[in-house]
């Protein structure tokens, strides 16, 4: 997930091709992850609620088949239509969605289920009541399930990664992402906001946050990035599952063959931590 630095200074071709970016991913046209998960894998089954009193409809769970093999899924959904889009809440989630996730990570390690998670979130939802009932711990919690998941973990981002809602299902084994979504710390209009207290410098910001996908590979965030078709993903729908749905099902073959877990996802993500703080 980039970092922020710079001081804004960067060049209009910087900041055209970082924000080119940011609209990629946030296109209103692009498939969202229940529009790639019907594509991509089989006979999905969504499962509701946290077992705690909640079903946030910011993140979606269930069961499913990718060439035959039996896996859990988890994602982040935003809303096409308004009415979709409250009830989903933009794709943020509340602490319910997060052990919402926290339920079927602990699922796929009692049925010994790999687990594939679609990523696209513009982070989780900030507002008062979601931290009165524990987002903060909620998403620590959800960190630490799926280094402690004993399964093979996949992560795709498919459009926005933002901040700690991202990360919350991104510490797979292995991380696709798709050609014009972005990972990031924070939304270029919070970064805008803080690092030069004006959120109309989102370009400005989207340049120093180093959002261009390439940069994903270079850092060793992203283990491949998919090919989408020309024009973007919100051209074709199909074709964008028929790009993806290969890659699904060679990775995961990969990572079923190495017997990945819990010790070498911690030591992956321990390499990054060093790379960063260095």
């Amino acid at each position: 997930m980039t970092g922020v630095e710079g001081d804004g200074s960067a060049t209009a071709q910087e900041m055209a091709s970082a924000w080119a970016q940011v609209e990629g991913a946030r296109h209103p046209d692009r498939p969202y992850s229940l529009d790639l998960i019907a594509r991509c894998l089989d006979d999905f089954i969504e499962l509701h609620g946290d077992r705690q009193g909640g079903d946030d409809a910011a993140v979606v769970i269930g069961l499913a088949k990718l060439e035959g093999r039996r896996l859990a899924v988890v994602a982040n959904q935003k809303g096409r239509t308004l009415e979709e889009r409250g009830r989903r809440n933009f794709g943020m989630a509340h602490p319910e969605g997060y052990r919402k996730a926290q339920r079927l990570f602990a699922l796929a390690g009692r049925l010994q289920l790999p687990v594939i998670s679609f990523i696209d979130t513009p982070g989780a939802y900030p507002g008062v009541a979601a931290e009165e009932r524990g987002q903060a711990w909620a998403i620590a919690q959800t960190l630490e399930a799926q280094l402690a998941l004993p399964t093979p973990y996949l992560a795709v981002v498919i459009g926005e990664g933002g901040s700690g809602g991202a990360l919350a299902t991104l510490l797979a084994d292995s991380v696709l992402v798709l050609e014009h979504a972005f990972l990031s710390v924070a939304s270029p209009e919070a970064a805008a906001a803080i690092l030069f207290r004006d959120a109309g410098r989102k370009q400005s910001a989207a340049a120093a946050l180093h959002l261009e996908v390439s940069n994903l590979l270079k850092w060793g965030i992203a283990d491949e990035i998919v090919p989408e078709p020309p024009g973007g993903a919100h051209t074709d729908w199909d074709g964008t599952a028929a790009l993806l749905r290969p890659r699904l099902v060679a990775k995961l073959e990969q990572l079923v063959a190495e017997g990945v877990g819990p010790v070498r996802r911690r030591e992956r993500y321990r390499r990054l931590d060093g790379l960063f703080q260095a």
